[in-house]
């Protein structure tokens, strides 16, 4: 099998290409290599003949229309897209310029190499979307794949959006379209701007931990490359024109997490006299701040047999060893634009 993948240089989406070439497929790494991009990334892999790489944006049809004739792939799993809630509360254009206008183009640019070889019934376009579209829960209740819509920020509005239009082009052209929506990912790769990263980095650098408001929202956490074994799961077992949900069931509040966090770095790299959670520092809230994420993942787990295999104290362990033991990687992205700075302020 050759699977598409979009944004593969991203965090998610290098932990797909990874996995897709552990399990023996061939991967087209489709990436524009816009600011959170890195192609060191999917390092391990790039020399592996079943790995190619195309420099190219999912918002240009031309370069799309090349890529399809030229690799013939079965499976198109799209990752691509702007992610940053922050970035989105001070930029919303870009959003709404890749998250919506760029999926319509990868559908379109699909759908034409589909007919185009009499519409085989094993090709798949996967759309990797988030549990943002759903906006926000409660003290209880779980979203399931039957949960309203209900976006909050312009970053999960352009990402329900672009949900639609899949779920259109399944039933309009007949399109055999996957959907997943995922909850917090965290793991090796994370871009420097998230809240993980961001509280390693802060910590090891002796500056303030931000949390925002009281540090009482919730979020699911799911380790990345669990989630890069669910999705490649869902390409192969999935029903097309299904939508799967694909939770961590590792529910923290933010305040929670960070005091691990400042646990695990008190144990692997301790300071001489006191402890990194003195660093944590309470800061206005997020305009528009979703209280809480909750996945119920019966449906991936009763029909596809999948469930996450990583805590989120281990996944946790093994993110702040990595950030240890990897510190070129994460100094060569703290120049770009935006890390290291507090955006979404301008609402």
């Amino acid at each position: 099998m050759k699977i598409l993948v979009t944004g593969g240089a991203g965090f998610i989406g290098s932990a797909v290409v990874r996995a897709a070439i552990a399990k023996g497929y061939s991967v087209v790494n489709l990436d524009a290599l816009t600011y959170a991009a890195c192609l060191d990334n999917v390092a391990s892999v790039s020399e592996s003949p079943a790995y190619a790489f195309e420099h190219a944006d999912i918002r240009d049809r031309a370069a799309l229309d090349r890529i399809f004739a030229e690799h013939q792939p079965d499976v198109v799993m799209h990752l691509a897209a702007e992610s940053h809630v922050d970035r989105s509360i001070d930029g919303p254009g870009e959003f709404i310029g890749t998250n919506i206008n760029g999926t319509y183009n990868m559908l379109e640019a699909a759908r034409s190499y589909w007919v185009s070889n009499d519409k085989p019934t094993d090709f798949r376009f996967h759309h990797i979307s988030t549990d943002e579209v759903f906006g926000s829960l409660g003290a209880t209740g779980m979203f399931t794949e039957d949960t309203p819509y209900d976006p909050r920020s312009p970053y999960s509005a352009s990402k329900a959006a672009s949900d639609h239009l899949v779920r259109a082009w399944h039933e309009t052209y007949g399109l055999p379209v996957l959907i997943t929506n995922c909850s917090n990912n965290y793991g090796p790769y994370h871009f420097p701007e998230k809240l993980i990263p961001v509280v390693i980095l802060n910590a090891l650098a002796g500056k303030q931990i931000p949390i925002y408001g009281k540090g009482d929202n919730i979020r699911d956490w799911l380790y990345v490359e669990d989630h890069a074994d669910a999705l490649l799961t869902v390409v192969e077992k999935g029903k097309p024109g299904r939508s799967y949900n694909i939770g961590g069931e590792n529910e923290r509040t933010n305040l929670e997490l960070v005091q691990t966090i400042c646990k695990i770095l008190d144990d692997k790299r301790p300071l001489d006299t006191a402890s990194y959670a003195d660093q944590i520092t309470f800061v206005t809230d997020r305009p528009g701040h979703d209280m809480r994420y909750a996945i119920d993942p019966t449906r991936v787990r009763n029909e596809l047999g999948w469930r996450p295999s990583v805590t989120v104290e281990e996944g946790l362990d093994k993110t702040v060893q990595w950030y240890l033991d990897n510190e070129d990687w994460w100094r060569a992205l703290q120049s770009r634009f935006g890390v290291g700075e507090r955006l979404g302020v301008k609402a």
